[in-house]
């Protein structure tokens, strides 16, 4: 599926982004960390996406504050979350009722820390959350959240601490350990986008709760 250059306000800045329209429901994907050479065109974030849009997902990855052609500055996740409110009411200026969060590493991050806050209930995925990195300690209760995919070999995102987590996110939330695989996924991207499919597939149009569950 194609996708299309777009560019959206987040606190005065225009954020650059890339538009796949398909269904009725859309998903913000968002990159791993800006430090490390984390982008929207990441290997990973492009894989969440395409796995939304062969189930029919309209998608929307985006570069963070500073990062590619976006403006501003790296805001050590701060200015981050205002980027994806923004990318999620730019979605629903754009008509889509339904908008939900995937993303990938310190894009999960983000992800659920708004969550937590400002975008309570709202559908959500995580690929290799960065628990062993970043601090999750402020993140409980993701009502939303239904499935968290890591590696077995990830020791940026350890399964063991995973479990754990999960179980204080959502316990409701499915764990799926991709084996063989560490925290970028080299080699398994195929098994990483069959592995989303799987799990995104399978619901009616409209429903983004059970189209991600």
């Amino acid at each position: 599926m194609s996708a299309s250059r777009v560019v959206f306000r987040s606190e005065g800045y225009g954020i650059e982004g890339r538009l796949a329209i398909g269904g009725a429901c859309a998903v913000v994907v968002t990159h791993p960390h800006p430090l490390y050479g984390g982008d929207m065109d990441n290997d990973v974030v492009t894989a969440i996406a395409e796995a939304f849009e062969q189930t029919g997902h309209s998608t929307l990855r985006f570069n963070f504050r500073g990062v590619g052609r976006s403006e501003g500055r790296y805001s050590d996740g701060s200015g981050e979350q205002e980027d994806v409110c923004a990318a999620v009411d730019y979605l629903k200026d754009c008509g889509y009722a339904d908008v939900a969060l995937s993303g990938y590493s310190f894009g999960t991050w983000v992800n659920a820390l708004c969550a937590g806050s400002r975008l309570p209930d709202i559908p959500m995925t995580m690929v290799a959350p960065p628990a062993a990195f970043m601090d999750f300690g402020p993140v409980s209760n993701l009502t939303g959240l239904k499935s968290v995919v890591t590696g077995s070999r990830d020791d940026i995102a350890p399964p063991d601490m995973l479990k754990r987590l999960v179980a204080i996110w959502n316990p409701d939330a499915r764990l799926e350990i991709l084996s063989g695989a560490d925290h970028f996924f080299f080699g398994y991207r195929e098994a990483l986008i069959e592995r989303l499919v799987d799990l995104f597939s399978g619901a009616a149009a409209g429903d983004t709760t059970a189209r991600i569950s």
